[in-house]
């Protein structure tokens, strides 16, 4: 009596393709390790710094980089090593909420708009390309300059800022999804608006939001950095490193050049970090 062959079947599914595609890409790799070394700093940074951030120790100001010090030491004397370690907390807890409510605002915006379209999508879209028009650092200037400078303001600024950005990269997802044949149905079941933009629509468009979103996170990182500088972003006594470079980038030119190289470098490399996960997640996707 012959016995029945199992049914092979494949457990591979689209989603789960895109996401070992996106988890295996070699610029996802390297940047995802950039990106967790600062997350560990941000969460651990005073447990594992050397030094105190906000100690002076006015015997060893200036110090170069040594043993002792290894990012050398600023004109407080403060360790500017452990000062870059912990400074990943304040970038990277401003950073990410500004652009997570950039992202709710901006879906929700570019799904209304793409969806309705006539009207709605007129004078929305009309109103975006005027604020588009607008120097974004300025709008934030001037916003942080009308309600004043704290970690609450920036996150609310720069995350106004982005939603209209999201918003037109949304709308032109959409716009495309809302011809397809899945919606039509849904719309003949009786399903409201707000299931079908929100159920049916959103879901569909998640790669093109996913990708947005960590760009536009690598924006705010650079954001907060240059709103700190100008003294409109994260005050001090905080170790932020766009402020630590405010506060001893005139040492430059008296050869301290360690007050602020390291600063810089923290920046630059997590922004890059960033960028190099958008790009690893958008080559997964395309």
């Amino acid at each position: 009596m012959s016995q029945a062959l199992p049914i092979l079947t494949d457990p591979t599914t689209p989603a789960t393709s895109h996401l070992r595609a996106v988890l295996t890409a070699p610029m996802f790799i390297v940047g995802a390790i950039i990106l967790t070394f600062w997350i560990v700093c941000a969460i651990l940074g005073p447990e594992i710094a050397p030094y105190s951030p906000y100690a002076d120790d006015l015997m060893n100001t200036l110090a170069p980089p040594g043993a002792a010090h290894w990012f050398g030491t600023d004109q407080l004397g403060r360790d500017i090593f452990s000062r870059v370690i912990v400074g990943a907390r304040s970038i990277l807890s401003v950073a990410p909420l500004a652009t997570l409510l950039g992202t709710l605002l901006g879906t929700t915006i570019g799904l209304i708009t793409g969806y309705f379209g006539g009207f709605i999508d007129t004078a929305i879209s009309r109103f975006i390309e005027v604020l588009l028009a607008l120097p974004l650092i300025i709008v934030a200037l001037l916003a942080l300059v009308a309600l004043g400078p704290s970690n609450t303001t920036v996150i609310v600024v720069i995350g106004l800022i982005f939603a209209p950005l999201i918003a037109r990269t949304v709308r032109a997802a959409v716009l495309s999804e809302r011809e397809l044949d899945y919606v039509a149905a849904a719309q003949l079941r009786g399903e409201s608006s707000l299931h079908i933009m929100f159920v049916e629509i959103l879901p569909n468009v998640m790669g093109p939001i996913l990708v947005e979103t960590t760009v536009r996170l690598g924006y705010a990182i650079f954001t907060v950095a240059s709103l700190s500088f100008l003294g409109f972003g994260i005050q001090p006594p905080s170790p932020d490193w766009g402020l630590a470079i405010s506060e001893n980038y005139q040492l430059i030119t008296g050869g301290y050049w360690w007050t602020v190289t390291f600063d810089a470098i923290a920046i630059a490399s997590l922004v890059i970090a960033v960028n190099l996960i958008a790009d690893g997640i958008q080559g997964a996707i395309e």
